[in-house]
């Protein structure tokens, strides 16, 4: 039953709002947490979590679950069909989870929701926030939940309620950027493939294409696409993969386990906070899904605000220290927008000349250890690692 007050109220059940729950039930203090899917979702979007992430996620108990229920690999690589253009070793990170873990995103949400419920805390499903009334000593939450209308006094607000989120908009906070022209097709599949133990991004005159292994034999494949099917299947998938992957020996996809179609946007929140009301993860920045950066950095945006949020509210730190949540992590967004937009650019590239201008830079730039080794610390967030740490009180 929903109480009528809290401390913290998190709008949205995804993993940014589980992983900001379990640092709040971790640390003696007990959030409401609703969503107003009545249950999660069981479809795999986001698949893959980085070595930053996981130091991160360490903090809140869950990284030795993620990486038994997850495929681990350590090579990731660009080409262009059959020739590599650059490759990345990952085992060579300098932390104890040097590796790309690949884990469906329905599976990371089911172990964050059982590492939550397993500290006593639970999800409120089927509810929706509808107005959110902010003012100076917190926020009246209006409800739409199962039973009828409710309304809950929170001392703070927290969106993990996505790209249409109804906090951000509650706190007056403009969502800047644009929406990529192209949608991106996703699917996973069953086939049989040549390069199974690596993450490959190929880059071909027909457009940019990503082959990823998931746990269970499985298949993450990811296009941008002019027109792409609503739910894209075997024979557009399969064609894809024709034109743009490897020519020597081609992948062939035997099933379609689900799919979709998606646009991309490349936006960051110009605010974190207002007053008591903050957003976290997709509701404050979403991007091209190059580089797996998205869910990555909303997890890390959890645990950092979870941890401030709690010294806060059990009285150990002033109110002030709350400004250190945007301080901390809108610079982090800000670097993997740059990011996963200069990956987006250099894969869509349409001139010839500047597909072979670009073919040229990346095989320089693949023999120097030093450029391998900065562009794997980008992509694995471990470049960004200060931005994912709470400084002492």
């Amino acid at each position: 039953m929903l109480p009528q007050e809290t401390d913290v109220l998190i709008v949205g059940a995804g993993p940014s709002g589980l992983a900001l729950a379990v640092t709040l039930q971790q640390a003696g203090i007990r959030p409401v947490i609703v969503d107003r899917l009545a249950v999660g979702e069981n479809t795999s979007r986001a698949a893959v979590i980085h070595a930053h992430t996981l130091e991160v996620l360490e903090r809140i108990g869950v990284t030795d679950e993620l990486e038994a229920r997850g495929l681990v690999l350590t090579r990731f690589a660009l080409r262009d069909h059959d020739k590599a253009l650059l490759e990345l070793d990952f085992s060579m990170l300098p932390s104890r989870y040097a590796q790309i873990l690949m884990v469906p995103q329905d599976e990371t949400e089911a172990i964050l929701a059982e590492r939550l419920v397993s500290l006593g805390g639970h999800v409120e499903r089927g509810v929706s926030a509808t107005v959110i009334e902010p003012d100076p000593n917190g926020a009246t939450v209006h409800l739409e939940t199962p039973d009828g209308s409710r309304t809950i006094r929170a001392r703070y607000v927290v969106g993990g309620d996505g790209i249409h989120s109804v906090v951000r908009s509650a706190a007056g906070i403009t969502f800047d950027g644009e929406t990529y022209e192209q949608s991106f097709v996703l699917a996973d599949v069953h086939m049989d493939w040549g390069l199974g133990d690596e993450v490959t991004v190929f880059f071909s005159p027909e457009g940019m294409g990503v082959v990823a292994p998931l746990p269970g034999h499985r298949y993450r494949i990811v296009a941008p696409v002019e027109a792409a099917p609503e739910a894209p299947d075997a024979a557009f998938v399969q064609a894809l993969l024709d034109a743009r992957g490897p020519r020597q020996n081609p992948g062939r996809v035997r099933d379609v386990i689900w799919s979709s179609r998606f646009r991309v946007h490349h936006r960051v929140a110009a605010r974190y906070r207002s007053g008591p009301l903050f957003i976290m993860g997709d509701a404050a920045h979403v991007h091209s899904p190059a580089g797996g950066q998205g869910m990555n950095t909303g997890l890390v945006d959890a645990v950092v605000l979870g941890q401030l949020l709690a010294d806060v509210v059990l009285g150990k730190a002033p109110e002030a220290r709350l400004d250190l949540y945007e301080e901390k992590r809108r610079p982090a967004a800000a670097e993997v927008l740059e990011l996963a937009s200069r990956l987006t650019t250099i894969a869509t590239m349409r001139s010839s000349l500047g597909r072979i201008g670009r073919n040229i830079v990346l095989r320089v730039l693949d023999a120097s250890p030093v450029f391998r080794r900065k562009l794997a610390l980008n992509v694995s967030g471990l470049a960004r690692k200060g931005l994912g740490m709470v400084p002492p009180r």
